[in-house]
């Protein structure tokens, strides 16, 4: 038998219809003949935890259990609904004779498949076959050209090395610094979520120690063959200017201005270039996750699981996790399905009817197209009336950029003028809309539009038509006028430019040497100049930063809590900027085998975790303020549980003098709970554990109310009893 074991089902489901003839649905695979296809849900296994191999040493945290590793690492099923998934994989491997691995083409999904394998400890042959688009001509094509697992498995250990770095990290510096800070609440610290703390805390600083200054800016109106246009000077490297290359000498800005007024104008070069302006392209989750917060508010991880509902409970939308924006060639063949199936939408009808299915834009190029492709919609029927509100709103997005594919681009002419006015030479650029294009249909709310900088590359841009103007001609300056501008500080963050730079977070190295290691990286993504995390998981850590208290959302911008700001300037520089992902990736580039892993987790250890461990277990960090417990005053400690967090008294394990009180979190400070209502008891006795019982309502499954009495005792006595004219029914 040969087992394809793919990563996801609709990948399962592209094998199968490529291989071709009648399939048999046996219920988590599908089978003909002697081929199998089934899959996995993303990773079925995970990292075994500290506790998982020793419960009663590593649930109490101290520093006499750091530092913490384990190899080689272990791992264990992940647990909940896919569990039934895993056993059935589990089963086909004892029959199988052949494996195929069908993970996803990058190294998550070449170590999706292989760990699996190891775990079940398969040893029989496997293969690989590579593809990134579910297209049928691509998958045929993948299957004719299916090759050894081993030329592969190199990829698998990078990951394999990556999670299990990331996992003692996290594990060990978290506890330590926890430890070190008193255990009165949580610090966790992780390879990329400290560097995007740090990005936060920065920014709040430079933001509030801007010191203003000024600079100056100089427009000329003038007057060419009877058209009148404003032109910009630009500074020379004469001229007295600040870091971003303005004036900021007022005497000269004045200079400049008294010497131009109302002289003779000549045109030094006057050029004129048809350009184009392609539709912006479909969404990758980063892109997504940018406009659905700047729309509509939502945190990253609530786009993504709007999106992972679109995709599996409605099956509207493409992969939605991925970090692509283009299409593969291929894919140009669905427009006309796809398009055909969005026309039915009420929010797309219009874009997608009057949508072109022959037009083949820029988005179509397979070289662009990594693991994953952009998020589009599918082609298959959708029930708009199931979707939600939120799911309308973030559907409705990923339609409309795709559809805006088949339009055509905006064509313009673009004319760009040099002038000298009495020496010195001032600019314009001025455009001509020839073709409106997609533009006729578009708003401006994408993320992909771009944003102009009045005093950058589109300073002197004007919206006039200057293609009649040549070389040499002549007119005046008719006047001129010096603006004095004040210099803004830089910006705080919003959700969507945080979201941003964290696919160029390699500016924001400390040792700048590294810069380009972490640019390399991404070296064949488009989008990604040397970010930190993944599409995947970005969402995730950023919400973790949030649910802990280190940032919050201040309106439209994040920012950095004083329990954030204490807490970074605690961390070593090493771990709060993003340095550590660009040794990570040089020292990985060798990893080609699992004892390569050993020997880079190994040194890892040696060199960051356990001297900073040392380091911290000979300090007590000032990183939140105390609170005693108002029954014992001992200290409390903020925890969290399945409702959110709340605040327990240290004292709670105490077998001497035990104290249990708990109190309710508000932004990160105890607070008394409300007193309970005092329950309105009846005169009736529970019959198993005596209590009084108290006569509830309660709804039938039929929909109809209902009294019953209940045990005041409940949770812990859960008796209730049938209420029968106003008194318990005991037998």
């Amino acid at each position: 038998m040969r087992l394809f074991i793919a990563e996801k089902p609709e990948i399962a489901n592209a094998i199968a219809d490529a291989i071709g003839g009648q399939w048999t649905d046996k219920g988590g695979y599908k089978e003909k003949g002697d081929d199998v296809v089934t899959w996995c849900y993303g990773h079925m296994l995970a990292l075994k935890e500290p506790e998982d191999y020793d419960r009663e040493k590593f649930a109490r945290w101290s520093f006499e259990q750091l530092p913490y590793c384990v190899l080689p690492a272990q791992r264990k099923l992940k647990g909940g609904s896919s569990d039934k998934q895993t056993r059935i994989i589990r089963d086909l491997l004892k029959k199988a004779d052949t494996v195929v691995n069908a993970g996803d083409t990058d190294e998550e999904g070449q170590l999706l498949i292989d760990e699996l394998l190891r775990y079940y400890n398969y040893t029989k042959p496997v293969m690989r076959i590579w593809f990134s688009v579910n297209n049928k001509k691509i998958v045929t094509k993948a299957l004719q050209n299916i090759k050894s697992n081993k030329e592969y498995e190199h990829l698998g250990f990078k990951a394999e090395a990556r999670a299990i770095a990331d996992q003692l990290f996290g594990v060990n510096l978290s506890r330590a610094y926890t430890l070190a800070a008193g255990g009165y609440t949580t610090l966790t610290v992780g390879r990329v979520q400290s560097p995007i703390l740090g990005m936060v805390v920065r920014r709040d600083r430079e933001n509030a120690s801007h010191t203003k200054s000024y600079y100056y800016t100089i427009e000329a109106d003038l007057v060419v063959n009877g058209m009148s246009f404003k032109a910009r000077y630009r500074p020379t490297a004469n001229d007295s200017v600040d870091d971003a290359r303005r004036l900021d000498d007022e005497s000269q800005a004045l200079s400049i201005v008294k010497a131009c007024q109302g002289k003779t104008v000549t045109i030094l070069k006057a050029v004129t270039a048809k350009k184009s302006t392609p539709p912006p392209l479909p969404y990758n989750i980063n892109k997504l996750q940018q406009d659905a917060s700047t729309l509509y508010g939502f945190r990253p991880d609530k786009t993504l699981k709007i999106t992972q509902d679109l995709r599996e409970k409605h099956r509207a939308i493409t992969y939605n996790r991925s970090d692509c924006q283009y299409l593969s060639d291929e894919q140009f063949e669905d427009a006309a399905g796809t398009l055909s199936v969005m026309a039915n939408c009420p929010v797309v009808a219009s874009l997608a009817a009057n949508a072109d299915a022959s037009i083949k834009g820029r988005v179509f190029d397979s070289s662009k197209v990594s693991a994953h492709h952009a998020i589009v919609p599918t082609d298959e029927q959708i029930d708009w009336q199931r979707f939600s509100g939120d799911e309308k709103n973030i559907y409705e997005l990923i339609a409309k950029l795709y559809a805006i594919q088949f339009y055509p681009p905006n064509l313009y002419d673009e004319t760009k003028l040099e002038v000298d006015i009495d020496g010195f030479t001032f600019y314009v650029t001025a455009r001509v809309d020839t073709d409106l294009g997609y533009k006729k249909v578009w708003g401006s709310n994408s993320s992909s539009d771009d944003e102009d900088n009045e005093d950058g590359e589109n300073a002197g841009s004007v919206s006039a038509d200057l293609r009649s103007l040549t070389d040499g001609m002549k007119g005046s300056c008719t006047d001129c006028q010096s603006q004095k501008k004040e210099t803004k500080p830089l910006p705080l963050y919003t959700m969507k430019s945080l979201l941003n730079d964290l696919t160029r977070a390699a500016k924001y190295v400390k040792n700048k040497s590294l810069a380009a290691k972490l640019k390399e990286k991404d070296k064949d993504k488009k989008g990604e100049s040397g970010g930190i995390g993944t599409s995947a998981t970005r969402s995730a850590i950023i919400g973790n930063l949030l649910d802990r208290g280190f940032i919050t959302e201040k309106g439209k911008n994040v920012v950095s809590t004083d329990l954030g700001q204490k807490f970074y300037d605690t961390l070593d520089d090493i771990i709060k900027y993003p340095d550590m992902s660009a040794i990570w990736y040089e020292q990985q580039k060798q990893i080609e085998s699992l004892d390569d892993v050993e020997v880079f987790i190994t040194n890892m250890m040696k060199q960051v975790v356990e001297p900073e461990i040392e380091r911290l277990k000979s300090v007590q960090l000032q990183v939140t303020q105390t609170y005693p417990c108002p029954i014992c005053t001992r200290p409390m400690v903020r925890l969290k549980s399945s409702h959110g967090y709340f605040w327990g008294c240290t004292g709670w394990n105490d077998t001497a003098n035990p104290c249990k009180h708990t109190m309710n979190d508000k932004d990160g400070v105890p607070t008394e709970r409300e007193p309970k209502p005092a329950q309105n008891l009846s005169e009736f006795d529970c019959k198993k554990c005596g209590k009084k019982l108290i006569l509830r309502k309660g709804i039938s499954k039929a929909g109809k109310p209902y009294r019953f009495f209940g045990c005041s005792g409940f949770p812990k006595c859960k008796t209730n009893y049938d209420e029968v004219n106003g008194v318990p029914k005991y037998e």
